[in-house]
């Protein structure tokens, strides 16, 4: 792998601005006019350079098509003809077409910043700069203060990289293990998978002591990795690597390694991560920043993308975007007795907070499907699924005045954390036992998601390894819908030859009066999933400008 530099020099570019000058984010702008002299004199220069290795950071919202990148799997279809979810759809990515390989590059950006301020900070230079050119008797207090968050600054860094090969992993498999910065001419090999994944936990472990529990008292600093995140980093990677894709032998450690990683959060009483009281308002607005169930949060500044992209064509000013699938839909469960007229009543409310159907209100308006009616499928740009996404989404944004509202990229919270738990502790003991020491069994964890949902739910009575295999994927498929998630279960239990070679399915919406519909299942569009889809292909270019140091993933 050729490594390219962060910045071409410190003075001459900058790391993306998110959010800079506003209050409420991380500022991490560099200052184009710094000199070289004011880069080793400026504290400011010091905190920009401890905030640039969190600008890479993923925004779930603008992945795909400048969307969700659920458009890539069976929870939901892209509107367009044209669009970069269809490469997915068709297996056709390769070397020469990957719509996210951007994210490849973003990673390493994120990597090579982190590992520039630890160089930048290394052998007591931070502790230096901070001392510098101040009274640090009568100033002790900030002075202090000032030193605790340089070595904050210097531990979220280690989990930044952390963050950063974990999310390369994940799409890749096996990826070079960058720690120094630029040299010319030097190539890095890859390091294999479980190398990686070592490598991922060492670094949490090593620093997680170091980072701050929470920002409670420093709320200039929120958006910043604290030791809850730094540990959902390493339960779902471990999760992961336990996983059939990566674990073919079933080695039992490695599920009882990814057990204990979830329940180092789950009991740890400084942490104190709850579900939060209801389900749909969780993910509107600003709720997600002081929700007990929150672990990790990326912000933007407000906006109307998400709305544009995804209110149903017939709303001034939408697109109609990703719209779910009837594959989805049909998998919420009843918690009532099945109503003949209407297949979308009395079913897990995480429908209605999820999913806009049709008969349902949305906008102001009644959504009617049906020929004639105001969100006619027939209609150019209309849902050929029969559905619009609501999750995530504000209702009655008036897009043609320009109304904006928060969107916050809940990037790890607990819901996952107990479900992460529930899907190890099932294959390490079995779903109704647990270690001494563990409060929790793996029927335990997945209760506590499904009654925040419902107390209607069916309990789930599982018995067996295989039973519970079964409830725990279904309980992700509904509980993380469009949360980015799907697509790398798929993957990692090695379901995505099956699942994702299936068609994907809407319904036909008929008006049959007195404000009834007939619905009529629909094939939507073919998929193609290939087994070498398993892993993304590295770039043709960064291929060759390691001089082929870099080895391809097979297939590709």
């Amino acid at each position: 792998m050729k490594l390219k530099l962060i910045f071409r020099t410190f003075l001459l570019s900058a790391v993306a601005a998110v959010g800079a000058g506003c209050g409420d984010f991380l500022d991490t702008s560099l200052d184009q006019n710094e000199t070289g002299q004011s880069i080793e004199t400026t504290l400011g220069t010091l905190w920009k350079f401890g905030n640039a290795f969190y600008a890479p950071i993923g925004y779930g919202y603008s992945v795909l098509d400048s969307n969700l990148f659920a458009a890539a799997t069976d929870e939901a279809q892209q509107t367009k003809v044209q669009s970069d979810a269809s490469y997915f759809n068709k297996g056709v990515i390769n070397a020469n077409l990957n719509p996210i390989s951007n994210l490849y590059t973003n990673c390493y950006e994120g990597i090579r910043a982190a590992n520039f301020f630890l160089d930048y900070t290394a052998n007591g230079k931070g502790e230096y700069m901070i001392g510098m050119n101040r009274d640090t008797i009568n100033d002790r207090p900030n002075y202090e203060k000032d030193l605790a968050s340089l070595h904050w600054y210097q531990a979220e860094a280690h989990v930044a990289r952390a963050y950063y090969y974990a999310e390369l992993i994940k799409q890749y498999g096996g990826v070079p293990i960058v720690e120094e910065q630029y040299t010319a001419g030097r190539f890095i090999p890859r390091s294999s998978y479980d190398e990686v994944v070592d490598y991922i936990v060492k670094e949490i472990d090593d620093y997680k002591d170091q980072l701050a529990v929470n920002w409670n008292n420093f709320s200039e600093r929120k958006g910043r990795f604290t030791l809850g995140a730094a540990l959902a980093i390493k339960a779902r990677v471990l999760l992961y690597a336990a996983s059939p894709l990566h674990n073919p032998d079933k080695d039992i450690e490695k599920w009882k390694k990814a057990a204990a990683a979830a329940y180092e959060i789950i009991g740890n009483p400084n942490l104190n991560y709850a579900l939060d009281g209801n389900y749909g308002n969780y993910f509107q607005g600003n709720r997600s920043l002081t929700s007990t169930e929150t672990i990790y949060v990326v912000r933007r500044e407000q906006s109307n993308t998400m709305e544009s992209n995804n209110y149903p064509i017939a709303t001034p000013g939408g697109a109609s975007g990703i719209t779910p699938t009837q594959n989805l839909v049909e998998a919420y469960e009843y918690v009532g007795t099945p109503d003949a007229e209407n297949p979308y009543a009395n079913r897990d409310p995480r429908l209605t907070a999820s999913i806009v159907t049709n008969g349902s209100t949305w906008n102001g308006y009644v959504i009617d499907q049906s020929v004639g009616g105001r969100y006619d499928m027939s209609a150019a740009n209309a849902s050929r699924t029969g559905y619009y996404l609501k999750k995530f989404l504000t209702d009655n944004l008036n897009l043609t005045q320009g109304a904006t509202a928060q969107h916050n990229w809940v990037a790890y919270r607990y819901a996952e954390v107990l479900l992460n738990y529930a899907e190890a502790m099932n294959e390490a003991y079995g779903p109704d036992q647990a270690p001494a020491d563990y409060t929790l069994t793996a029927l335990d964890a997945l209760q506590l998601v499904r009654d925040r949902a419902s107390l209607q739910l069916p309990v789930v009575r599982a018995t067996t390894r295989d039973e519970f295999r079964k409830a725990v994927k279904h309980e992700r498929r509904i509980e993380l819908a469009f949360e980015d998630h799907r697509y790398w279960d798929l993957l990692r239990w090695k379901d995505a030859m099956e699942v994702l070679n299936k068609p994907v399915r809407g319904v036909k919406v008929t008006k049959i009066g007195d404000g009834k519909w007939k619905y009529e299942e629909t094939e939507v569009a073919a998929r193609t999933f290939l087994e070498r889809n398993y892993y993304m292909p590295f770039t043709r270019s960064e291929v060759e400008n390691s001089n082929h140091t870099l080895e391809q993933n097979p297939g590709y």
